[in-house]
């Protein structure tokens, strides 16, 4: 790759060692690739914590230890300087105020703090969520950045019109410590054009349906780019949020266009650049159908857990939550977990709508989610979820059945404790 000056001067150990670590790291990366050169970011959302057992024995050496082998790649350990660019923590394993609920240990609640400290003190802006765009990280039209978190990326690359590529911890934390990352993939024009025309011939209107439609459509396309087109109604954040975080779940979508609504699309014509059209796909009923039925794995209808906040929720789905619960309760033998951003649980409990779930018997959780974690409520079988991305991933992952629902279907099912929702 051609390396500028300043990049050489990484790379030789002049402005550090850990800048030359991650400038060799981001030197193979991009070689890999087939990029040819770094492109200048100055925003990164990766993983820069130490949350789970298997990294005690790194920690026992220290954070410096934890982050040149998990961030750059690294059995030297160098000593970590401050961040060079903009940097915030994604979403993480545990949650500092309630990790007893999770069912974590004392010790590892202790050493994940601990870490949030080391981190801090080098300029990570410990978000802790899996939307950034939600607490302030917030990247303009063609802005380059250094992204982890399907969900997070199909948001950045798509509504925001900002370019990332997928990275990982490695690349992540090479592009905080130098500012650069390779320049291939979604951060060139030409790779950002689409490549499927999908007419949806239904109305695409409420929460559940966004989430539906983006299901479908990633199992279709994999990690192509769709343009849509038909009736997608009032296409806002909290609804593109669950599309984007369906479609990266069931396949690899990381952008799409929405002509008229997303950036780079005013058109069908503009989305396509003068791509060819490789598929036209259309959406219906029996599309529709299909995608519920296949996130709907459970065959056994008490309900013992109800999660509610993948993608995070924002403080308006927090306060729908809130308000349907209201003067209700829970059922005894069900729990219900609602996941927001710590920022928004401060606003959240602010506003009185954590006491509201509270007062019916449920959790207001921040910082992490039971697919991340890897932690539910003890003896869980069947959960109740609004999230496409949560009832695609629990399964595989914890051994449970999942229903997927609305919002209400959800918390109806949390007070009922048994799952009465249907595809209307």
């Amino acid at each position: 790759m051609r390396l500028t000056d300043h990049e050489k001067a990484m790379l030789d150990g002049s402005h550090g060692a850990a800048k030359a670590r991650a400038m060799d790291l981001l030197l193979r990366y991009g070689e890999a690739l087939g990029a040819e050169r770094l492109v200048e970011t100055n925003n990164v959302a990766g993983a820069f914590n130490a949350s789970t057992p298997s990294v005690r024995a790194l920690v026992a050496k220290g954070f410096d230890a934890v982050y040149s082998e998990l961030n750059l790649d690294s059995t030297e350990v160098v000593e970590v300087p401050r961040m060079a660019v903009n940097t915030c923590q994604l979403i993480t394993g545990i949650d500092n105020a309630k990790w007893r609920i999770q069912g974590i240990s004392d010790d590892l609640a202790e050493q994940q703090k601990r870490g949030e400290a080391f981190f801090g003190r080098r300029g990570v802006n410990m978000h802790a969520t899996c939307t950034p765009y939600q607490v302030g990280n917030v990247p303009v039209k063609g802005e380059h950045c250094a992204w982890m978190e399907s969900s997070a990326v199909v948001y950045c690359n798509s509504v925001l019109g900002a370019r990332t590529n997928t990275e990982g911890k490695e690349s992540t934390g090479a592009a905080a410590l130098t500012g650069r990352i390779p320049y291939w993939g979604f951060h060139l024009d030409l790779n950002r054009r689409a490549t499927h025309l999908v007419e949806v011939g239904i109305p695409v209107e409420d929460i559940m349906d966004w989430g539906l439609l983006g299901y479908w459509l990633g199992e279709i396309v994999q990690d192509e780019i769709p343009v849509l087109t038909g009736a997608l109604v009032n296409p806002a954040l909290i609804k593109l949020k669950h599309f984007g975080a369906a479609a990266s779940s069931s396949g690899g979508v990381e952008m799409y266009h929405l002509p008229g609504t997303t950036p780079e699309a005013r058109s069908v014509e503009e989305a396509f650049g003068g791509r060819p059209i490789a598929d036209t796909l259309r959406y219906g009923s029996a599309e529709r159908r299909r995608a519920y039925e296949n996130l709907n794995c459970a065959s056994e209808r008490k309900i013992d857990f109800v999660m509610l906040g993948c993608p995070h929720n924002s403080i308006e789905q927090v306060w729908l939550i809130a308000s349907l619960l209201e003067g209700r309760r829970i059922h005894s033998d069900t729990a219900l977990w609602v996941h927001t951003p710590r920022a928004l649980r401060d606003t959240a409990e602010r506003n009185g709508y954590v006491r509201m779930i509270e007062e019916a018997g449920g959790v207001v959780m921040s910082d992490t989610c039971p697919a991340i974690s890897r932690h539910l409520p003890k003896g869980v079988r069947t959960v109740a979820t609004d999230s496409a991305k949560q009832a695609h991933y629990l399964p595989a992952i914890t051994g449970v059945a999942a229903w997927f629902g609305s919002v209400r279907d959800c918390v109806e099912a949390a007070i009922a404790g048994t799952w009465n929702g249907t595809l209307q």
